[in-house]
């Protein structure tokens, strides 16, 4: 049996790819939700979209971990890169700090799913609502100093 072995550049430009394609994918995800996280957008309709993106928000967010750490380790330009740069720590960071922030918005929507489920009337009190809303503006503030963080560390910042 033959087997195909990709020249490294071709592996570092799948890796790159998909790991670009996964964060523009969490952005997409967490803007829809930040869309639908209105009063007045609020059914139960849209608090079952809600649960599905968030579903969807927690895979990506496990499927980059997984993408970046390939990367980290057999990428071309190395784990030293990475691990020495304090640019990689700040984008790690900033990760972490949005991973931290998504558990209230995935908490709540949880509840209201499982309130929905007992209740087909059910719909969240517009001040919850706009007080997740908030918080989840947080999180996109926070989610948005990843790629600048990752801009610099491509450029050799901290390096």
């Amino acid at each position: 049996m033959r087997t195909f072995n990709a020249p490294p550049i071709m592996s570092e430009l799948v890796l790159a790819s998909v790991h670009h394609l996964i964060v523009f994918g969490l952005a997409a995800v967490l803007a829809a939700e930040l869309a639908l996280m209105r009063p007045a957008a609020m059914s139960a309709s849209t608090l079952r979209l809600l649960g599905r993106l968030d579903a969807a928000y927690g895979l990506l967010s496990l499927a980059i971990l997984a993408v970046g750490a390939l990367r980290v380790w057999y990428g071309p330009k190395g784990a030293d890169f990475y691990l020495h740069n304090p640019m990689f720590w700040a984008k790690i960071t900033a990760f972490g700090a949005v991973g931290l922030l998504s558990i209230r918005p995935t908490m709540r929507i949880a509840a209201w799913q499982k309130l929905l489920k007992a209740d087909a009337a059910f719909v969240p009190q517009q001040d919850d609502i706009g007080s997740l809303r908030r918080f989840m503006l947080l999180e996109a503030v926070v989610f948005a100093l990843i790629p600048v963080c990752a801009a610099a560390m491509a450029r050799g910042v901290g390096y």
